[in-house]
């Protein structure tokens, strides 16, 4: 069961460790702008941010089985679709399809487990799961080297499909069916007041010309897009207040704590979100083919990858204070690093991977630590589904932004400033991180 959970769990975390490598592909393919090209990366986060508690729900009334195999298919429909589309347009509808059914991969494969695997065994078995994220982007800018290396961008996704098709029927044949529970109720009205007001804030960043930023809120699609997005989060904390089953409990933030937890969580997303852009960067930069700037992510991934439990055993010395506040300093360190110097391959390379240290105290432990801790037994899960949410807002605007940024300006002198904004919002997280409450380890 686990083997066919870890093969539906990393085909959809390869997807998002691929699309980094790929950018540069669609861009020549389509001849997009880095404001255009960020909707690669912008939509499947919108998507699979909404399509969360959707997903959840269903599975809770049809059976994680049926969910899990439907997602994964689904996926790979998605995956059909980017691989043969015509115009960037599809490649969108496309990667819209993959959002969503991403969405419903993970919560699956993760209930299955609470299900199914004795509780003396459950933490690790999701402990197995949780590493499939780390795996596939070890593994993903590799595989995209190689792929680019040899053929067009359009093999990356349709290799997908196949895979899809057989995990997705394993699945269904293999897998224990498990019972429907009691029908939720299902939160529309949130739901749809979220997505409207995160794509409006999304597209109204990703207007902003960064050269003329207070001239171009006046236009309608960026300003009045952005105050759109203002309304729509005063609604939607109405709609919440008043649904029976919310999305998001708004009490939750009458702790400090938990506000500070969830907007360090939106910064690393922010920053995550620079992930997408590094290997057009070191195309601009280096004057490498789409292949070798995969190759040259790994750094960064691999910092990443083994920061995160070795952040997590000093946690427990030193508590979640001072890693928070170390993550955030390292990214804004790492960011600042390549922002003033670009061209340089030692800065691009230790300041990648001062990034990537940076994301893992964050991204690893340390939010999740403060959020189990300051929230009630019966409300750790919702807390959690509160930093998924963070993080996610954080990548679609983290995605928006650095697009209206680097588009400001050409080739790398672009991305040097994009990268320079994002490490202003490190520097601000450092400074929020300051005022997390000092706590002895557990």
């Amino acid at each position: 069961m686990l083997a066919v959970l870890f093969c539906g769990v990393l085909l959809a975390a390869l997807d998002i460790a691929i699309t980094g490598p790929a950018l540069p592909a669609f861009r020549e393919a389509f001849a997009l702008a880095p404001r255009s090209a960020a909707w690669v990366f912008n939509v499947f986060v919108l998507f699979n941010l909404v399509g969360v508690p959707l997903t959840t729900r269903w599975a809770d009334r049809v059976g994680r089985r049926t969910v899990f195999a439907a997602a994964v298919a689904t996926f790979g429909a998605g995956a059909l679709v980017v691989a043969l589309a015509p115009s960037f347009s599809v490649l969108l509808a496309g990667r819209a399809v993959q959002g969503a059914a991403a969405s419903g991969i993970f919560p699956a494969a993760s209930a299955m487990v609470g299900d199914t695997v004795p509780a003396e065994r459950r933490g690790r078995a999701l402990g197995i799961l949780g590493a499939v994220y780390g795996l596939a982007f070890l593994i993903g800018p590799a595989l995209a080297g190689v792929v680019l290396g040899v053929a067009d961008w359009r093999w990356l996704y349709g290799l997908v499909v196949p895979f899809t098709v057989l995990v997705a029927a394993i699945a269904w044949r293999m897998l224990p069916p498990t019972q429907a529970a009691r029908p939720d109720t299902i939160d529309r009205q949130g739901i749809a007041t979220l997505g409207l007001t995160l794509a409006a804030l999304a597209y109204g960043v990703n207007q902003v010309d960064a050269a003329a930023p207070l001239r171009s809120l006046l236009q309608p699609d960026v300003g009045g897009l952005i105050a759109a997005a203002g309304i729509g989060a005063v609604l939607f904390v109405r709609v919440e207040r008043r649904a029976a089953d919310p999305l998001l409990r708004i009490d939750l933030f009458r702790n400090r704590q938990i506000v500070l937890a969830s907007l360090l969580g939106i910064g690393a997303g922010i920053a995550e979100a620079t992930f997408i852009f590094f290997s057009d960067l070191a195309v601009a930069a280096f004057a490498v083919p789409k292949s070798t700037a995969s190759y040259m992510l790994l750094p960064l991934v691999a910092a990443v990858a083994l920061g995160a439990p070795v952040a997590g055993r000093v946690l427990d010395r030193v508590g979640s204070r001072a890693i928070a506040l170390g993550g955030m300093a390292l990214l804004t360190l790492g960011l600042a690093a390549i922002a003033l110097q670009p061209t340089a391959r030692v800065v691009f390379y230790g300041g990648s991977v001062t990034l990537g240290l940076g994301l893992a105290c964050l991204l690893g432990s340390a939010l999740n630590y403060i959020l189990l801790q300051e929230a009630r037994e019966a409300e750790r899960t919702v807390v959690q589904g509160l930093n998924t949410m963070a993080l996610g807002i954080g990548q679609l605007l983290g995605g928006a932004l650095i697009g209206a940024v680097a588009a400001s300006a050409p080739g790398v002198a672009g991305y040097a400033q994009a990268f320079g904004v994002v490490a202003v919002v490190g520097a601000c997280g450092t400074g929020l991180a300051l005022g997390l409450r000092k706590r002895a380890a557990a």
